[in-house]
């Protein structure tokens, strides 16, 4: 029986990386975010290549969810599923996916507005969904009666090895090396829209060195991380080290 991973995470913060980790594994296949078409004809936001997204996606919440719950494809053991929950503003919420094993992947709320804005107007904290992974991540602890995994993306970088292993342990699955690099390039399972998003990873292959200071941010961009802090700490506190 496939074991479907759902990893909860914000935008910019090294999500699609994660995907190329998993998706190295020859026992695992992968989606990239499958319910931003869904998100993006339900909310009205207006993101780079909406309209190609929307039409390229499978867009009804019910049907993706049955998808995602499914046996994997290609009859892989494992299916690793990119997330953002703020996207979930349909019927669907982590309450209806219980046989998922759900992991949340965090970022220092400074370094995501500071890369966020690069690439689409940043209008508010909602956007890059902090508030509502810790909604998602209480969900999950209530349910379950244990801490799912958090990892922090710096962690990573500092130390791709150790915190990843420490990941498939606490998500109950082996660890492979083969984790740490992939193929250069666009892969086949990315969204549409990675030809906008996904130009750094796109030339990698394999994770990053270590971020340098956090960045300096000003007015309405500050704002944004200082409202996103709380919610950052909150689970930062449970964030898996090496």
């Amino acid at each position: 029986m496939t074991i479907c991973i759902a990893m909860w995470s914000g935008p910019r913060n090294i999500s699609t990386a994660m995907m190329r980790s998993f998706g190295a594994r020859a026992d695992c296949a992968v989606s990239d975010e499958p319910f931003y078409g869904a998100f993006l004809k339900n909310s009205g936001e207006q993101h780079p290549m909406g309209a190609e997204t929307i039409a390229d996606m499978d867009c009804d919440w019910q049907s993706v969810l049955a998808a995602q719950s499914g046996e994997a494809p290609d009859a892989r053991a494992l299916w690793y599923q990119k997330h953002m929950p703020h996207h979930m503003v349909g019927p669907v919420s982590i309450a209806d996916m219980p046989d998922h094993r759900h992991a949340f992947l965090i970022r220092d709320p400074r370094r995501v507005v500071a890369s966020y804005r690069k690439k689409n107007e940043l209008r508010r904290a909602e956007m890059l969904g902090f508030a509502q992974m810790r909604s998602y991540f209480e969900l999950e602890r209530e349910r379950s009666g244990s801490i799912p995994p958090v990892v922090d993306s710096d962690a990573i970088l500092a130390n791709p090895s150790g915190v990843l292993e420490k990941l498939c342990e606490g998500l109950g699955i082996a660890w492979d090396p083969v984790m740490l690099s992939w193929d250069k390039g666009p892969h086949p399972d990315d969204g549409i829209w990675g030809a906008h998003w996904y130009d750094k990873v796109n030339v990698s292959t394999g994770f990053g060195p270590p971020l340098g200071e956090m960045p300096e941010l000003d007015g309405a961009y500050a704002e944004v991380a200082d409202a996103c802090r709380a919610d950052f700490e909150a689970l930062a506190e449970h964030t898996i080290t090496a």
